[in-house]
């Protein structure tokens, strides 16, 4: 049996633009995306602490050592500059290898999105 469990975290990250004009999409500083083992058009979901909003999009790279949190297309319409979000995914394991699985969690800087 397969189940889907947590992979790859990044806990309290501040949104630092939002771009409603963009056709859709999170953009993440690089070295964000390699800490938390995710990758270009992995889909992800999208927790917003300040309102409590929850989406599902897919990531972009942005700038390497940017700290550019970016929210794009219809998304930019749920943040605002400054909110703080938890950004996960999630993948399919067996059962009893996911019970030894250790996801790629990480806590960056909240003021600054770096390691």
């Amino acid at each position: 049996m397969q189940i889907q469990v947590l992979k790859s975290k990044i806990h309290r990250v501040t949104v630092t633009e939002a771009d409603l004009n963009y056709i859709g999409s999170v953009t993440i500083d690089e070295d964000l995306m390699d800490a938390a083992n995710l990758i270009e058009n992995e889909k992800v979901q999208v927790l917003n602490l300040n309102n409590g909003e929850r989406l599902e999009t897919y990531v972009i790279k942005g700038p390497r050592s940017s700290g550019v949190i970016c929210m794009n297309g219809p998304a930019a319409r749920k943040v605002a500059v400054g909110d703080i979000l938890i950004i996960i995914s999630y993948g399919l394991i067996d059962f009893n290898e996911a019970k030894s699985f250790k996801p790629w969690v990480i806590f960056p800087e909240t003021s600054t999105n770096k390691l």
